[in-house]
């Protein structure tokens, strides 16, 4: 029975997202958030014996609700002044939609809620949070442009997505950290091109999907369990930082590629002076996955030599290594794709 729920609260979760991004009206849009939300709720509260779970749902919903009251005042306000030539009115609603939806996908300066539910979330929950549930605000948001409010919001979210990420112990709070500087470059992407945002949180999500599966399958939550998973299969150490280096986008893995597209997309708008803020405050993610990727792996291991035999051992699905391997050595498919077409 709870098996039936739970498909039935995943499916109109995403019905409510499709009603916000197909809805030609304000209202129709704010309908979808509130289904997807209401949806979302059931689903967080998958496991009752978890006492964080229910704080963390109670949050989410909270902030949520609160959010949603304050776009649904500004639609209607939006809606009451639209014939009228009131631009201090006009503008205040605005930055009010803009604000509650950037509260909604959890983009700083409105993060602060998002890292403490991750925390309290399953990983597959924790995955919905940082992907699906984007979506349909930030369709929202490239509907309501205003360049000074987004030039700020970007480079909050990559400064806080950045230096909040390095004294972190916690895997999830972690995702959820270098989940706000992906918005951030969302944002960014959204500024010029529609289908280079649409294209950034499709490589977000694969990669993201492919790292929080090897989570969910050895139940990893925090960093000193990975050093004693390390010590029993160096090849499952391996897969999963060589998928941190590719979240955080070095090259030559697949999570270099969106940020690749957004930087070219900078350079021909010639929009150089926020494009070298948001490299700069990338650097800092990419930092710290580094950091950690070297402590486990010379630091923390104490065999002599790799065994290849592990590899026989691993209790990974054919499926989970499939996305791995593409998530590691995506790009370099993509150019050889390219130079066969």
């Amino acid at each position: 029975m709870k098996k039936i729920s739970n498909n039935i609260f995943f499916f109109t979760l995403i019905f409510g997202t499709f009603m916000t991004i197909s809805s030609n009206s304000w209202l129709g849009a704010w309908m979808g958030l509130e289904i997807n939300l209401l949806s979302f709720i059931p689903l967080m509260n998958d496991n009752k014996k978890n006492l964080l779970t229910s704080e963390s749902s109670l949050k989410y919903f909270l902030i949520q609700a609160f959010a949603s009251s304050i776009l649904l005042f500004a639609i209607i306000m939006l809606m009451f002044f639209y014939n009228n030539n009131f631009y201090l009115v006009n503008k205040i609603n605005e930055i009010l939609i803009l604000s509650t939806l950037l509260l909604k996908s959890g983009a700083a300066p409105f993060h602060f809620w998002f890292p403490e539910v991750m925390e309290g979330l399953s990983w597959i929950n924790g995955l919905i949070l940082m992907t699906w549930q984007k979506l349909a605000p930030m369709m929202l948001i490239s509907y309501n442009y205003m360049y000074n409010f987004f030039i700020m919001s970007i480079i909050l979210s990559m400064l806080i997505g950045s230096l909040m990420g390095l004294n972190q112990t916690s895997l999830r709070k972690l995702m959820a950290f270098s989940s706000i500087n992906h918005l951030g470059w969302m944002l960014l992407a959204m500024m010029n091109n529609e289908l280079i945002w649409l294209s950034y949180f499709f490589f977000y999500s694969f990669l993201s999907f492919s790292i929080i599966i090897l989570f969910n399958n050895f139940k990893l939550f925090y960093f000193n369990q990975i050093f004693n998973i390390s010590m029993m299969n160096p090849i499952v150490k391996l897969l999963i930082f060589l998928n941190f280096l590719s979240l955080g986008g070095l090259p030559p893995f697949l999570g270099f590629l969106p940020k690749w597209l957004v930087i070219q997309n900078l350079i021909n708008m010639n929009q150089l002076f926020i494009l070298v803020i948001s490299v700069c405050l990338t650097l800092i993610t990419l930092y710290f996955y580094l950091r950690l990727s070297y402590s486990i792996f010379m630091l923390n291991f104490q065999k002599n030599s790799w065994l290849l035999k592990n590899i026989y051992n691993l209790k990974i699905s054919s499926f989970s290594l499939i996305l791995n391997f593409i998530s590691i050595g995506g790009l370099l498919m993509t150019f050889m794709i390219y130079l066969i077409m």
